[in-house]
């Protein structure tokens, strides 16, 4: 048997799939090296009602030295509260008539952050002579110390989808025959989401102890994550094929992972990744994690409408992918 035609079939094949590894692996180092390697952070928002002058003189004081610290005005007290728990800033600087100053924070929303404004602010009212107190309204899970368990939950689940739909493009090919093997694949991804999104409320809540209130919430939000993840990658993968899984990795780890806001707080990371979380898959799941377990619903409405969207985008995507497919099918004669 002549083998040099062999060599020739898988050859390029061989060629181009570790090239691709090599491609991922390198961008993989490039991402998480280079966006955690040194977080630097800057403009870190936090709230003060507008005519408050001992509070907006600090305040602006720091920002003259630093921009770490990014002063956002609200027209009353109400108004920082609420976006205190929206999420919206990472603390809340107001005074007294006494000439007090309290720092309201919220750590459950990135330790790290109010960590970063507790530590400059507290010399600079020092420096003013101004008294500061310094409360957490919104306080992190103490089995959570570092605000991390969002962020890893949101990473497994998100890898749970992913890995789901590789193996069943795998098995079954990457693009179904006709719309009702697609809604077969839809279901299977759909149950598989169900059990994983409880597997992981159960683990975080009643297993470890992490959180102990909320486990319908954050199993909804696993479900939802698990399917969208899936979805994605399925209708890449039906589109593209085996450069699909790639294309899918790129999306969801190498660049999701450390754009997603859940190791450092976006204003750490650089200025390309600052807004990633507010549209990728895993920073949208780890934002929607702390809103339903630290926050008000008010904080939920971004990140739920994110993952919805990329849902419906992934299931149509899929079924159109399966329809061009049945259509090539029907226009050669055969199946492949």
């Amino acid at each position: 048997m002549d083998e040099e035609p062999r060599t020739r079939d898988w050859l390029p094949r061989t060629v181009a799939l570790l090239a691709g590894t090599l491609l991922l692996a390198t961008a993989f180092i490039a991402a998480y090296v280079g966006a955690l390697h040194q977080p630097h952070p800057r403009d870190v928002p936090v709230g003060v009602v507008a005519g408050d002058q001992r509070a907006e003189s600090l305040l602006a004081a720091v920002r003259a030295r630093t921009d770490t610290i990014e002063p956002v005005g609200y027209d009353s007290p109400g108004a920082a509260d609420d976006a205190l728990t929206a999420r919206q800033v990472y603390a809340v600087l107001t005074s007294a008539p006494d000439g007090t100053l309290t720092l309201a924070t919220a750590s459950a929303s990135a330790p790290a952050a109010t960590e970063l404004v507790t530590g400059v602010l507290t010399p600079a009212a020092q420096q003013a002579r101004l008294p500061l107190t310094i409360t957490d309204q919104v306080p992190v899970s103490p089995d959570d110390p570092r605000g991390l368990v969002p962020f890893y939950l949101a990473v497994g689940l998100v890898l749970g989808g992913y890995l789901a739909s590789t193996a069943l493009g795998v098995s079954l090919g990457t693009a179904p025959r006709g719309l009702r093997r697609a809604g077969l694949r839809i279901g299977s991804l759909a149950v598989h989401a169900l059990l994983l999104g409880i597997i992981g409320a159960v683990l975080v809540g009643p297993v470890l102890g992490v959180w102990d209130h909320d486990l319908v919430a954050v199993a909804a939000v696993g479900v939802l994550t698990v399917f969208t993840a899936a979805m994605v990658a399925t209708a890449v993968q039906g589109w593209l094929g085996l450069l699909g899984t790639g294309l899918v990795i790129l999306l969801l780890v190498v660049l999701g992972n450390p754009g997603s806001g859940g190791i450092y707080a976006p204003e750490f990371l650089p200025a390309a990744l600052r807004g990633m979380h507010r549209w990728n898959v895993p920073g949208l799941a780890t934002d929607l994690l702390k809103s339903v377990v630290y926050f008000d619903w008010r904080s939920t409405r971004w990140p739920l409408a994110g993952l919805l969207l990329w849902a419906v985008l992934g299931v149509s995507g899929l079924l159109t992918a399966a329809l061009f497919r049945n259509r090539r099918v029907d226009s050669t004669g055969t199946t492949r």
